[in-house]
């Protein structure tokens, strides 16, 4: 009975077996540890995503309620914003400038491309703040980081919404009748959405890493949209002009200047198909695909890192 004893106490009082020569990876494996935060699967992502999309929803529409709950005349701005800045570009460059020659239904042409780009625009400039602008969130809960950036592009969404309607208006007073054709809107924007959401995931993990970012991004937007034909006919102003095949090309096949073009050619009458871009459709798909993909995989692969700089 006591050698069972004996044997018993030196049997617990025995030094577990070293961890010396292990590696941390080893180490952890072998007490069952696992890393905290770390970046899940693709597939398991993407369904830890699904399984947030009513948080994405809603988190989304409060953004969108209290964007402007501190002005007097609140969710009007979501209307007035686009609609000054296009009265504005009228202003200049269809009076003064004189871009609206040649262009007929000009006010349809001017405040559908301004509604369009400010989409993608304001996509743009929410995902490049959706990490670094929500840390106190990123730091306090765990959930997919993505719900952050595609929850900015939503609200931008449901904003474009509030504009449609006001351009619907717009277009019935400069005598645009609804035709089939208007069903190309859905579709146009889908894939435009997609888009976005791509471009604001790339922003984000950017933005993340350098705060800096979301002060440059506005003379960037402000670049691209004069070279999206937003306030003018592309066609018209490289008419006469020699310029090299690929930059035409290059402005033709410009993501924003696409789908204004889709969106034009959906809701205006005179905006016929012989002034969309050869494969308009293809380009379209093409760069929701790609953009939306690889924005996507990009953004995932530095899951874990999100909030930790």
């Amino acid at each position: 009975m006591s050698e069972t004893t004996h044997d018993s106490a030196v049997a617990m009082s025995a030094p577990p077996a070293s961890d010396e020569g292990l590696t941390p990876a080893q180490r952890a494996q072998k007490y069952g540890l696992s890393q905290s935060g770390a970046r899940p699967g693709l597939p398991e992502y993407i369904r830890q995503l699904w399984d947030r999309r009513h948080f994405i929803s809603a988190f989304a529409s409060a953004k969108l309620t209290a964007q402007y709950s501190q002005a007097k005349l609140g969710q009007v701005w979501q209307v007035a914003t686009p609609l000054l800045n296009a009265l504005v570009y009228y202003l200049i460059f269809g009076l003064l400038i004189g871009t609206r020659k040649g262009v007929p239904d000009f006010v349809p042409f001017l405040v559908t491309g301004v509604f369009i780009f400010t989409f993608t625009q304001s996509s743009v400039m929410a995902g490049t703040r959706a990490i670094s602008g929500n840390l106190g969130l990123v730091r306090a809960l765990h959930f997919p980081r993505a719900c952050l950036p595609i929850s900015f592009c939503l609200m931008q969404l449901q904003q474009l919404f509030f504009s449609m309607g006001v351009l619907v208006l717009i277009l019935l007073g400069f005598g645009q009748l609804p035709t089939w054709s208007w069903l190309l809107v859905i579709p146009a924007l889908v894939l435009q959405f997609v888009f976005n959401t791509g471009l604001a995931m790339v922003m984000a993990r950017m933005g993340a890493k350098t705060p800096d970012l979301a002060q440059l991004m506005p003379f960037i937007m402000r670049t691209w949209m004069y070279a999206s034909g937003v306030m003018f006919s592309i066609d018209l102003i490289l008419k006469g002009k020699h310029v090299p095949v690929f930059v035409e090309w290059l402005l033709n096949a410009n993501p924003a200047a696409v789908y204004i073009d889709l969106m034009r050619f959906a809701l205006i009458d005179s905006f016929t198909a012989g002034k969309l871009p050869p494969h308009v459709w293809a380009l379209a798909g093409g760069w929701a695909l790609v953009m939306g993909v690889v924005g996507f995989v990009y953004f995932w692969k530095a899951e874990e890192r999100y909030g930790r700089g």
